[in-house]
């Protein structure tokens, strides 16, 4: 992105492709950067094997749905699209981002999930916060250590740890979403896209959910999330 870069994140979003962290917790993203905080989504791949769409509509696509949410940062690392092995070069990447960054807290899809990208990249942003932390890993860099590394829900939905209400950001958040036509709402001839799961009710599918998500505590719309171990809060 063109602005002025913050010296730290408060918020830093690893997502396989250009949309997923739109699609996992775009309102939670909106929420925070609504009141201040700098968040950042870093994408590991330009989605070049996704069915429709080029790499250059996406990029522009990601661009805008950047500016609706009030990104403070976003980057793309260009790793493989469906070549997500976890390399150490893969990780070393990762690591670099985030000592670039100094996020307090880190995302990543959760690694329950249809998609391997997905699967994949919440083990490596599991592995490269690990790493993150350690002096003699890149030591060309400051070590850096993230408070907490939490995961979001993309394709489905599972029990959640922790809420957060969106409904007063709701509409930010699908806006971002519609921004990205060519996987959600293409246009043209047949010959230019083809059906996926993402050009039926997807979106409609992606409202439904976060609903569904709030309904337990009464809330109107709110997005899920999970950690590995305890949560600490500092007061409730």
């Amino acid at each position: 992105m063109s602005r002025e870069l913050p010296d730290a994140l408060d918020m830093l979003v690893f997502a396989a492709h250009p949309d997923d962290a739109e699609i996992g917790m775009g309102g939670t993203i909106a929420k925070h950067a609504q009141a201040g905080l700098a968040v950042g989504i870093v994408d590991l791949t330009y989605a070049e094997m996704s069915s429709n769409g080029s790499v250059e509509t996406r990029q522009r696509e990601a661009e805008q749905a950047s500016e609706t949410l009030g990104l403070a940062a976003r980057e793309n690392l260009g790793l493989p699209d469906r070549g997500l092995a976890g390399h150490p070069e893969q990780i070393a990447a990762m690591v670099a981002v985030i000592r670039k960054y100094r996020p307090r807290i880190v995302f990543a899809p959760y690694f329950i999930d249809r998609h391997p990208d997905h699967i994949a990249c919440s083990r490596m942003a599991e592995e490269a916060v690990f790493n993150a932390k350690l002096r003699k890993v890149a030591p060309e860099l400051p070590a850096w250590t993230v408070e907490q590394l939490y995961f979001y829900f993309i394709n489905d939905a599972h029990v959640p740890q922790l809420l957060i209400d969106i409904s007063d950001v709701q509409e930010t958040k699908m806006a971002a979403l519609r921004a990205y036509r060519s996987q959600f709402a293409p246009e043209g001839s047949e010959a230019d896209w083809v059906e996926t799961p993402l050009t039926g009710a997807y979106l409609d599918n992606i409202v439904a959910r976060d609903r569904l998500l709030g309904q337990p505590r009464k809330l109107q719309y709110a997005e899920g999330f999970i950690a590995k171990g305890p949560i600490a809060l500092e007061r409730f």
